[in-house]
């Protein structure tokens, strides 16, 4: 992975840790690797920045991270957890002076539109984000700079999600199940990012157990587990259960 660098910025689920009103060890933990803004990756490359997924921490995220520029987004899926702070995208627009490239599915891209019409109008009002739509399809790569990505699918429950593939990198998340055709994408790779969500089965994302499996079957040397909740438990903890090559992401984590 010459010249390819990542962060994650979130590594939480949808309601983040700690969770409103939750006094659990977990949420009650002092230990900062144990606060997870909602799951969201920086991947720096050349002049290049992508940002996958823009959840509702994106700004807070961004000036914890230090971070001014973002090149391109690739949206996994639709949930709010990963696509409700593309506004906070203006302030990078601004800056750059240029509409954000956003690289989703058909299907996102619908949802997108609709979510926030006020950016798609004929009209265009002055302060509104802009954003330039490019549609992916699964199985196909497409490229982002000077890198060639390549689209993994996955099932979240029965919902499908894209995962993305850049040289040795892989980032997944919100998987409960891989089909053995996309599951052959991800072979070879050096570093696999993955959603661990808990302990216990979830209908629609990979368990602790059932991440490591996963993991264990692509054969990458590397993982790190992200899109966590408070049910997994103690970082440190969890930490030491897992097999060798295998760790626990957290916010902030850079390579």
């Amino acid at each position: 992975m010459i010249g390819l660098s990542f962060e994650i910025l979130g590594s939480g689920t949808s309601q983040g840790v700690p969770v409103i009103g939750c006094d659990c060890p977990v949420c009650s933990s002092p230990n900062p690797k144990d606060n997870r803004l909602r799951s969201s990756a920086l991947i720096s490359y050349e002049n290049t920045t992508v940002l996958i997924d823009c959840g509702p921490d994106f700004r807070q995220q961004m000036l914890r991270s230090d971070q001014k520029q973002v090149d391109a987004v690739l949206l996994t899926h639709e949930h709010m957890d990963h696509v409700s702070g593309l506004d906070d995208l203006r302030s990078v627009q601004f800056s750059a002076n240029k509409p954000t490239k956003i690289y989703c599915t058909d299907r996102v891209a619908k949802r997108v539109k609709e979510q926030f019409a006020y950016a798609f109008g004929e009209q265009h009002y002055p302060g509104a984000p802009r954003f330039e739509l490019i549609p992916i399809l699964p199985g196909l790569p497409f490229e982002v700079g000077n890198k060639r990505w390549i689209s993994i699918e996955g099932h979240h429950g029965e919902w499908p999600v894209l995962g993305f593939r850049v040289d040795e990198l892989v980032y997944l998340t919100d998987v409960r199940s891989m089909d053995p055709i996309e599951i052959d994408k991800i072979r070879g790779a050096k570093i696999l990012i993955v959603n661990a969500l808990r302990i216990k089965p979830h209908y629609s994302h990979f368990h602790l157990d059932a991440a490591i499996a996963f993991a264990v079957e692509t054969g990458v040397p590397t993982v790190y587990f992200t899109h966590i909740s408070h049910s997994l438990g103690l970082h440190d903890e969890i930490s030491l259960l897992l097999p060798k090559g295998m760790q626990l992401a957290y916010d902030g984590l850079k390579r």
